[in-house]
């Protein structure tokens, strides 16, 4: 590595740990190491609006914020809550059911983690903790256990950031996400039944089976979405951007026009909130490119891939060690980060081991959602901590068996690659 790198590095740790923004220490390291190179120091500024300009696919991500956004404002939450309450909610752990099998549906319309635990999770910790049924930091650790299967099942804005740095298909990642999101809800619903024996927790009087008809009716149009969304993209007719844009839209017109629950002065509150979220992500995209194109300078990847090559590293050793390794910086980085700057480093050591890239996509970005509930950075726990006023304390004290089930679910993914590829093979792809 050239000095250049070495003063590169040095100042991303040194930056990040005094708290700057993580894509302020990536555009200030990208500016020293040309300045120690002797370049020409624009090359930062024209790397990052170059990489915005040129990334079409990228428009995808303010449209899945917006059309997140727009579904939390409106009643749709609240619509979806009673559906799934009266599918669910009479088994035991009923209401804890209910908060898994909603993150499950809001996932197929919002792609975000964050907007999940906001929208749903918030409205279900209320329910939950109403009159003490459920411990509050029970509620919370399985609320945030169960946002992160948002960006798992499509859509799913990380895997349009991996799609960015691995030149890999948008539609084959997030058919690639499906079964895994299933698979990880089954085994938090399976938790949640033995926790709600072990804490003792009260089965719910049940909805009447007369309701069901009406609460599916009243939650249909929003039921729809994922299909309309989905449909669009394997059917052919839209690609992933313009499919985001089919989102946003679908989202105002059931909660405008259908339900009728959304003004035009919170119409606009949430159009702001949008653009500043996806300013955020924008900077932190640009930035890390910025960052990428530094490392592709040192030529990083290619000397990786050559160490590796003559440890004779055995495919699935190489994919467990670095998803441990994945696992730890996602204790202190966030997802974004991880996911532009870390993940290019390995993606050409896949290639040359044979490990096919959807896959690894696939498990990478569901270790950066484990990454979003474990201390100290846990984003998710903050974000819940905050909207519901429970203690952090609270929320670990039962956080580590959901931890736990997320990390066995991660490994048999890792071990069994059918699990995550069947379903992309059967539309075609040939990985």
């Amino acid at each position: 590595m050239s000095s250049a790198f070495l003063a590169c590095i040095a100042t991303v740790f040194v930056l990040a740990a005094l708290g700057a923004p993580i894509a302020h220490a990536l555009f200030v390291a990208a500016v020293v190491y040309l300045a120690v190179q002797g370049a020409d120091l624009a090359l930062a500024t024209e790397q990052l609006v170059q990489s915005l300009y040129d990334g079409y696919v990228l428009l995808a991500v303010p449209l899945f914020v917006a059309a997140a956004n727009i579904m939390n404002a409106g009643t749709v939450s609240e619509r979806l809550l009673a559906f799934c309450n009266a599918v669910v909610g009479r088994f035991r752990g009923g209401l804890g059911h209910v908060n898994v099998v909603a993150s499950v549906i809001f996932a197929g319309m919002s792609g975000s983690a964050v907007a999940d635990a906001a929208g749903v999770g918030k409205l279900i910790m209320e329910m939950m903790t109403t009159s003490g049924r459920y411990p509050r930091g029970y509620a919370a650790a399985l609320t945030v256990a169960s946002a992160t299967i948002g960006p798992i099942i499509p859509p799913s804005i990380p895997m349009v950031m991996y799609a960015l740095v691995s030149d890999q298909s948008i539609g084959f990642l997030f058919l690639g996400g499906v079964i895994p999101g299933l698979l990880i809800a089954a085994a938090l619903m399976a938790l949640n039944r033995v926790m709600a024996v072990r804490l003792a927790i009260a089965r719910e009087d049940p909805v009447p089976l007369r309701m069901l008809p009406r609460r599916t009716l009243e939650a249909f149009p929003a039921l729809l979405m994922p299909i309309i969304l989905l449909g669009g993209i394997y059917g052919g007719a839209a690609t992933p951007t313009e499919a985001a844009s089919i989102a946003a839209l679908y989202a105002l017109v059931i909660s405008a026009l259908f339900y009728r629950s959304m003004s035009f002065i919170q119409l606009w509150s949430q159009l702001v909130l949008s653009a500043r979220q996806a300013a955020t992500v924008g900077i932190v995209i640009g930035c890390a490119l910025i960052f990428n194109y530094i490392v592709a300078s040192e030529r990083i990847p290619h000397k990786l891939s050559s160490i590796l090559a003559g440890l004779e590293v055995s495919p699935l050793l190489f994919l467990f060690a670095v998803n441990v390794l994945l696992l730890a910086l996602g204790c202190l980085l966030d997802a974004a980060t991880i996911i532009l700057v870390i993940l290019p480093l390995f993606l050409p050591a896949c290639e040359a081991l044979g490990i096919d890239l959807v896959h690894f996509g696939v498990v990478a970005v569901i270790n950066c959602m484990i990454g979003l509930i474990t201390p100290p950075y846990g984003m998710l726990l903050f974000v819940i901590s905050a909207l519901t006023g429970t203690p952090l304390r609270e929320i670990i004290r039962y956080l580590t068996p959901f931890i736990l089930v997320l990390i066995v679910a991660l490994a048999t993914l890792i071990a069994f690659p059918d699990l995550v590829l069947w379903l992309p093979r059967r539309f075609g792809y040939m990985g």
